[in-house]
């Protein structure tokens, strides 16, 4: 049975995600620490661990005070060890670990930043992907290029497809309008277009997404599409083109 996923908003729109592991309780990434508390608080929940995915200021600024609240082990990623305070285990991709009775695999995913990592729970049937794969997009490059988050999207394109992908941000809305510039016809994406406007008019979160979902729907994940290497013009070029093609759209969007 799938374990208990928690979706937590914090800032304006960052994701937490609270996972209930049969010997305890895991947080994927740590934005802020009020509205997290808040969700544990709720449920009587107290903290074991944090798993942080990268570096960046707006999944780390909670690590401190749920850390000195709850006593909890943070895990991050080795190559960014450097670039967060208090990680007390380095992990990388390939690595596999037990935390609160969950199994996780770790997956680079690097592009968004050089040593961003996912987190796979096969348990959860989820990956915890924050700023890599997302909702109808992937994360910007700041740091990497776009051969190296077609690479990362790859790795993750090869999980189950019925994995659960939980990412960091609320842009689906977003994601969704500059999708529809690059395959306009897909009556999925546009059926899902329709569904995400509804549940944000709802206030429903909508950063979370079945796989076979985003395969069949995610431009980024589609660089195959004869439809989009039409629209492109690079009906002979390769994936990896066709996606930094899209990418470099989507950043002039």
């Amino acid at each position: 049975m799938p374990l208990e996923i928690v979706t937590v908003p914090c800032l304006s729109d960052n994701y937490a995600y609270v996972v209930k592991g049969p010997e305890g309780v895991i947080l994927i990434d740590a934005p802020e620490a009020t509205p997290i508390e808040a969700a544990l608080d709720a449920r009587g929940w107290s903290l074991d661990a944090i798993l942080i995915t990268h570096h960046h200021h707006d999944h780390v600024e909670g690590i401190k005070p749920l850390r000195d609240r709850y006593g909890c082990t943070v895990i991050g990623p080795r190559a960014e060890a450097a670039k967060i305070d208090g990680l007390d285990q380095l992990v990388a991709g390939g690595d596999e670990f037990s935390v609160a009775g969950v199994g996780v695999h770790v997956i680079d995913v690097p592009g968004h930043t050089l040593g961003h990592i996912a987190f796979y729970m096969p348990q959860a049937q989820a990956a915890f992907t924050a700023d890599s794969l997302m909702a109808l997009g992937c994360g910007r490059l700041f740091e990497g290029d776009a051969e190296m988050m077609w690479a990362s999207m790859q790795r993750l394109m090869a999980l189950p497809s019925d994995t659960m992908i939980c990412s960091g941000h609320e842009y689906t809305s977003a994601n969704a309008r500059f999708a529809l510039t690059i395959e306009p016809e897909n009556a999925e994406l546009k059926s899902r277009c329709d569904a995400i406007a509804k549940a944000r008019t709802e206030g429903r979160a909508t950063a979370s997404c079945a796989l076979s979902e985003e395969l069949a729907t995610n431009p980024f994940l589609r660089p195959d599409s004869p439809e989009i290497r039409e629209r492109l013009g690079l009906t002979e070029a390769t994936d990896a083109v066709v996606f930094a093609e899209i990418r470099a759209r989507k950043d002039r969007f």
